[in-house]
């Protein structure tokens, strides 16, 4: 699966997504059949899939955090299944944030299991059974909505209102990762994130076939001081708009921007310039919580540059507040249902 988003998909319709047609024919057809026809294992434990329904960044990494903390207050041990994206690992592992390093895991998994034990792999009934083995009682699939290649309890879709499901079309012609009308057949909700209205029309298919709706938005929150300070804030994300837009919202100003490709590998050139320009115009430096994971465990990133770092997190909030603790019973449900008919 492609891992960037061009441009493209996220206008109008124009001669290269026609042009692209035929394959994203042929590629629907493939992800319908996976999607709606394969039979998943199972593991004993309830299972959430927090997945979105086109590749880029939709929010999905705060939200599986917003749920490890709701599932822990209520008395369960969340554990999170991760396929690593941007990691080396092959097999199967169980993140230690204190000594892995993005390089090996994925910069996800690393801020993930600063809220719940991750585990890591291209197979993700693997990396279940293994947090099921450290007594993880309740699952949050990280992503994986697709692939069907775990059994799932209740799956929730997050759609950025900014960004919508773009063109509209299946890859290569547009973002969406298989036929939207099959992917809502699947889906058990929808979270809608941010206050747009490019998700409007996704929202309304999804009312009409009577998909809960949930809503909530990023809240910025840093450590770091943001208000008042004039930045070169660089991201290498799904959507750095979103990013560049917490920013404000929090009080700092991205006096200059620098985008690049989602789980980028800095290297000590790119870090050196990014250095040396925010020096020359008297600006400080200012990154996602993604970015900073990636640098932070990367070997060579030199010390003066973490120091001068400032991060820029965002957690959610929802604008029902007891979105989650719903949404976890029903998953429990869901699954106290299928372990009845055993």
């Amino acid at each position: 699966m492609m891992s960037e988003a061009p441009p493209f998909w996220w206008e109008k319709p124009d001669w290269r997504a026609l042009a692209l047609s035929p394959l994203s024919a042929l590629y629907g057809v493939v992800a319908r059949r996976r999607l709606l026809r394969a039979v998943p294992p199972r593991v004993p434990v309830p299972v959430l899939c927090i997945g979105n329904f086109t590749v880029g960044g939709a929010g999905k990494t705060p939200t599986a955090i917003a749920f490890a903390r709701a599932a822990k207050a209520r008395g369960l041990k969340p554990g999170i299944v991760s396929r690593g994206y941007g990691g080396s690992f092959s097999g199967v592992h169980l993140v230690d944030p204190a000594h892995d390093s993005a390089k090996h895991t994925g910069d996800e998994p690393l801020l993930l299991a600063a809220h719940a034990p991750v585990a890591v792999s291209p197979d993700r009934v693997a990396a279940a059974r293994l947090l099921v083995a450290e007594g993880c009682d309740f699952l949050i699939m990280d992503d994986g909505f697709q692939s069907a290649r775990l059994h799932v309890d209740y799956a929730l879709i997050v759609v950025d209102s900014t960004r919508g499901i773009g063109n509209g079309r299946v890859i290569p012609a547009g973002p969406l990762r298989a036929p939207l009308i099959d992917q809502l057949r699947k889906a058990d909700a929808l979270l809608k994130i941010g206050t747009g209205s490019a998700a409007d029309h996704v929202i309304r298919q999804a009312a009409r076939a009577a998909k809960p709706i949930f809503e909530a938005r990023l809240v910025p929150s840093s450590a770091s001081t943001i208000s008042g300070k004039r930045f070169l804030a660089f991201a290498g994300i799904g959507n750095p708009e979103k990013f560049f837009a917490s920013l404000a919202e929090k009080g700092g100003v991205a006096a200059l921007t620098r985008t690049f490709p989602d789980h980028y590998p800095y290297s000590r050139d790119e870090i050196n310039e990014l250095m040396q320009t925010a020096a020359a115009a008297d600006l400080g430096l200012v990154t996602t919580a993604k970015d900073h994971v990636r640098l932070a465990t990367a070997l060579g990133t030199p010390r003066e540059f973490l120091d001068r770092l400032a991060v820029l997190d965002v957690e959610l909030a929802f604008e029902q507040p007891d979105a989650p603790r719903h949404i976890i019973e029903m998953a429990q449900e869901r699954y106290r249902r299928r372990r009845l008919k055993g």
